[in-house]
C-alpha cells in the first residue's frame, strides 16, 4: 500500500539490460558488478549499483526471510507526524525489503538504554539480520552499536569515528547548492534559518557558509528552538525588526512554512520582497503560495541504500565501514527570484 492508502501499481520487472542501457555498458559488466564476481572498476561498479537501487532491481541477497530491526528516535517519529520526512525514508526501506524478501520492524527508542535493549534483542534472534538506527547519533549509542554482535547501519546520520556504515543525504553540498543558486540571482544577504543540534543539520550550515564566501556573516544565522512552523514564524517575525537580508534559506521545509507566515504577516511578498528556499523537498511544498523552491532530498533512496549497506556488511563483516552521501537536486518553483532593486 502507498502512504496515501491506495494500492500501489505493480511496476514492470526491471532487467539487467535496463541497467546496462542506463549505464552505457554491457549486461555482462552489470552482472559482474552486482554479483561481485569478476573485476569491474570501482567507480563504475558504484554507479551500476546506484542505478540498480534507483530502479529497485533485486540485488543478490542471502537474507530472504530474515528481519531487520529499525530503531527510530523520538524526534524522528515526531518528524513523521509533522513533515513526513521519516515516512518517505521508511517507505524506501520497506520497498527494498520487499524486493529482497526481508521484513522490517520499527521501534521508537529514547536514549542509549532503550537502544541497548534493542541491540540485545537483535543479538538473541537468529532471524534478525541486523539493525538500522534512524536519526540516532548520540555518542553513547554509537559506542554500543559498534560493540553489538549484529551489524548496525545508520540512517540519516553518521559516525564521526567511521566505525559504522551510514547512508544520508549530502547535507553540506545541498545547502551550498541552494546558496549558490540564490547568489546567482543576486542575493548577498541570505538568512540561514535552522534548528541546531544534529551533526547532519550542522553540515547544512557549513554548506551555506562555504557558498557565502566573503559575504558570510554569523549574524545571518537565525536559530529556531524546534522543527515547528509556528516557532519559525515567531523567530522570523522578530528578525524582521532589522531586515538586513533579501533571501531566506531554511534548513527544513517546516521552517520555510513558518517563514512564509511571518513574511505574510509583515505584508511582504514572496519572492518580490524576499526570496525563500528550503532543503527537504516534501510533497506539500508544492501546495504553498507561491510553491516552495527547494533542494529535494532523495528520501526513499536514503532508506533503500541503508538497507543495501546492511546486507553488504552482513556479507562481508570485515570490510571497511562506508559513509554514503546521496546527491540532492535543485527544484525551482515560485519562491525564488532576483534580489529586489
Amino acid at each position: 500500500m502507498r502512504p496515501d492508502g491506495k494500492r500501489a501499481r505493480i511496476s514492470p520487472r526491471v532487467r539487467l539490460t535496463d541497467i546496462a542501457e542506463r549505464c552505457g555498458v554491457s549486461t555482462a559488466t552489470v552482472s559482474r558488478a552486482l554479483s561481485r564476481r569478476g573485476y569491474v572498476e570501482a567507480d563504475l561498479s558504484r554507479r551500476i549499483h546506484a542505478v540498480a537501487v534507483e530502479l529497485n532491481y533485486p540485488l543478490p541477497s542471502s537474507q530472504a526471510g530474515r528481519r531487520v530491526l529499525l530503531a527510530a528516535s523520538g524526534p524522528a517519529m515526531v518528524d513523521f507526524a509533522r513533515s513526513q520526512f521519516t515516512l518517505h525514508v521508511l517507505q524506501g526501506i520497506r520497498d527494498r525489503c520487499a524486493v529482497l524478501g526481508m521484513e522490517v520492524e520499527t521501534r521508537q527508542t529514547e536514549g542509549p538504554a532503550e537502544v541497548a535493549r534493542l541491540l540485545d534483542e537483535g543479538q538473541g534472534a537468529a532471524d534478525i539480520a541486523g539493525l538500522l538506527l534512524l536519526t540516532l547519533d548520540d555518542p553513547e549509542i554509537l559506542d554500543r552499536a559498534f560493540a553489538a554482535e549484529k551489524p548496525v547501519v545508520l540512517v540519516n546520520g553518521d559516525d564521526p569515528m567511521m566505525r559504522l556504515s551510514s547512508a544520508a543525504p549530502c547535507n553540506r553540498s545541498a545547502a551550498a547548492l541552494a546558496t549558490q543558486h540564490l547568489r546567482a540571482l543576486g542575493h548577498r544577504r541570505i538568512l540561514f534559518l535552522t534548528c541546531p543540534g544534529r551533526r547532519t543539520i550542522a553540515r547544512r550550515l557549513d554548506g551555506w557558509r562555504d557558498a557565502m564566501g566573503a559575504d558570510h556573516d554569523p549574524a545571518l544565522v537565525c536559530e529556531v528552538a524546534d522543527w515547528r512552523a509556528d516557532l519559525a514564524t515567531q523567530t522570523v517575525a522578530r528578525r524582521l525588526g532589522r531586515r538586513d537580508f533579501t533571501a531566506i534559506l531554511a534548513s527544513g521545509d517546516a521552517l520555510a512554512m513558518g517563514a512564509y507566515a511571518a513574511l505574510a504577516g509583515a505584508g511582504l511578498r514572496i519572492p518580490d520582497d524576499v526570496s525563500i528556499m528550503s532543503i527537504d523537498g516534501l510533497p506539500q511544498a508544492e501546495l504553498m503560495d507561491p510553491p516552495l523552491s527547494t533542494i529535494a532530498i532523495p528520501m526513499r533512496a536514503v532508506g533503500a541504500t541503508a538497507l543495501d549497506l546492511l546486507c553488504d556488511t552482513i556479507a562481508d563483516p570485515h570490510a571497511p565501514a562506508r559513509r554514503v552521501e546521496l546527491a540532492c537536486r535543485l527544484v525551482r518553483r515560485g519562491s525564488d527570484g532576483k534580489t529586489p532593486k
